[in-house]
């Protein structure tokens, strides 16, 4: 017999969130690993906090909540805290009831910020690392490394001389008045953007428009091509090879040379001498665009020099990812530092979304 359109809600419901998620769905592992992850750093979450006073939003909910944004491109804090009212599913991954109201996107982004004072962010992404299943997957001795820009939550129009004079004549009346620039040169040492002054004037090649961004910079295991380091700076000619040694020195530390991959933009000689000075062998891609390259007949006879140049390219995937599914393209934020918070985050996110497959082939 036909069933009725009855549309009249039940007043108690006795299925448990946990029965309401299949067993096989792909959340499922990741939140295993997360909550291993947020375990460990329960001490750092401690210290963020005063001992007395409200109870606020815990720490672990918040990040598991930021996971969730990034990996489904919620664009906003409302639009998050608008489907975490109504989807099971994220009630479930944050640890909420279904009874347990959501919380204001106002007060959800002052608990996030708090956050930011502690480096939650890269303290993430190293626990996540740090675990036993995902440790063992990790490659000591090849490692690749690359920067991509990141578009600052700022218009050039924002961008003013550093002295306030010779600024161009608006037309009309608003907050986005008309501008003209033609003709007008602009730099970072003369011009800032009075929206974000961490932002940098930037292009991506000859031809290409001219655009406010900061560098996000990774460090990948070239084995199974995990991120295992991110950072970002402002955008400038020497960032990318700065930020590089940075973040292969801690690993440089061993009896053994390791080899860096990059790309043609790290071949410069102060770079390859440093790296080697590390005991690093720098599988950098030659340059030879009128001019000699650093790299020579002594890396590049070797079989794994081709193999780095090959394998580097894995970290295009890492960054295009980050840049479109967690919404990282254009930053929602203002500031190095919280920008940088919202890429580290993000780099932990793609790890996070590749590793329960890596951990079931691993066995």
């Amino acid at each position: 017999m036909r069933g009725g359109d009855n549309r009249t809600g039940e007043l108690f419901s006795y299925v448990d969130l946990e029965a309401r998620v299949r067993r096989d769905h792909p959340l499922r592992a990741i939140r295993t690993i997360v909550n291993e992850a947020l375990s460990t750093l329960e001490r750092e979450f401690t210290a963020l906090y005063s001992p007395i006073g409200r109870p606020s939003i815990p720490p672990e909910k918040l990040l598991r909540a930021m996971l969730l944004q990034a990996l489904y491109l919620t664009r906003s804090e409302r639009l998050l805290m608008e489907r975490l009212e109504y989807d099971l599913l994220f009630r479930w991954f944050v640890g909420i009831g279904v009874d347990d109201a959501a919380w204001d996107h106002s007060v959800f982004s002052k608990n996030r910020d708090r956050l930011l004072e502690g480096d939650i962010a890269a303290k993430f992404l190293a626990a996540v690392l740090a675990q036993p299943k995902v440790k063992k997957l990790l490659s000591s001795d090849h490692f690749s490394v690359d920067g991509t820009l990141i578009e600052a939550w700022a218009s050039m129009k924002s961008v003013k001389p550093k002295d306030r004079s010779g600024e161009p004549p608006a037309q009309g009346g608003g907050r986005n008045a008309e501008a003209d620039f033609h003709g007008q040169k602009r730099s970072n040492d003369t011009h800032a953007s009075t929206t974000d002054p961490d932002a940098s004037l930037c292009r991506k090649g000859k031809g290409k428009e001219t655009k406010l961004c900061f560098i996000g910079h990774g460090l990948m295991e070239n084995r199974h091509g995990l991120l295992v380091d991110a950072c970002l700076t402002r955008a400038d000619g020497h960032a990318e090879r700065v930020a590089a040694l940075h973040m292969i020195e801690p690993r440089a530390d061993r009896p053994t040379a390791i080899t860096l991959g990059a790309d043609k933009a790290y071949d410069a000689e102060d770079f390859v001498n440093e790296l080697r000075s590390m005991n690093v062998t720098p599988h950098v891609a030659q340059n030879t665009s009128g001019r000699s390259s650093a790299i020579d007949g002594r890396t590049t006879r070797h079989g794994g020099y081709a193999v780095s140049q090959r394998i580097r390219k894995r970290i295009e995937k890492a960054f295009g990812w980050i840049k479109t599914v967690a919404g990282q393209e254009k930053t929602r934020f203002r500031g190095r530092e919280r920008v940088g918070w919202a890429f580290t985050f993000a780099a932990a996110a793609y790890n996070l979304v590749r590793l329960p497959k890596l951990i079931a082939e691993a066995g």
